[in-house]
């Protein structure tokens, strides 16, 4: 449990400085429309164990998005991305549950439940994210292009590399 807990802190710490002092000041322009964005401070969220009690879980996306908000002086928009991403986690997880059921003690990790499965899991949940996130940053649907084509651009990149992430470095915890 301990290991757990260090394991955690420590990748929440990571995500969270990798986010903000390196891939901030990584996107693509197109004009003056920004549509890349690489968001890997998600994989923290994904990554918690299974057994986490939800109301931990939320209050674990706040802290993270709110970490992220302060750098990119966004007033809240990631926080709140985030938790929406972890309110609707349990229910993806039920949906994707394994026959033989899950067991609590483990994270969902490719290395836990596969390739496939972990694909699927971070796909759903990524873009219900992505999607909320440039929709409260954009706050209007009139920009409904404008969020469909950063959400299509920003998930893509970013599911390869949260992907890469988990290929390379496989956690267990």
């Amino acid at each position: 449990m301990n290991r757990v807990i260090w394991s955690n802190g420590i990748r929440f710490i990571i995500l969270l400085l990798i986010q903000t002092l390196i891939l901030r000041r990584v996107t693509y322009d197109w004009g003056n429309l920004g549509y890349l964005h690489i968001l890997i401070y998600p994989l923290f969220i994904l990554l918690l164990p299974i057994k986490t009690p939800r109301a931990m879980v939320l209050a674990l996306a706040f802290l993270m998005g709110i970490g992220v908000d302060m750098f990119y002086n966004s007033l809240g928009v990631h926080a709140s991305a985030l938790v929406f991403m972890a309110y609707f986690r349990p229910f993806v997880m039920k949906i994707l549950e394994p026959y033989g059921g899950y067991n609590v003690e483990d994270s969902p990790t490719i290395r836990n439940f596969g390739t496939g499965w972990f694909f699927t899991y971070a796909a759903i949940l990524l873009f219900l994210h992505i999607f909320f996130y440039f929709c409260v940053e954009a706050f209007s649907f009139v920009f409904i292009f404008e969020i469909m084509l950063n959400t299509i651009f920003s998930f893509s990149i970013s599911i390869i590399v949260i992907f890469i992430i988990q290929l390379i470095l496989r956690p267990k915890y």
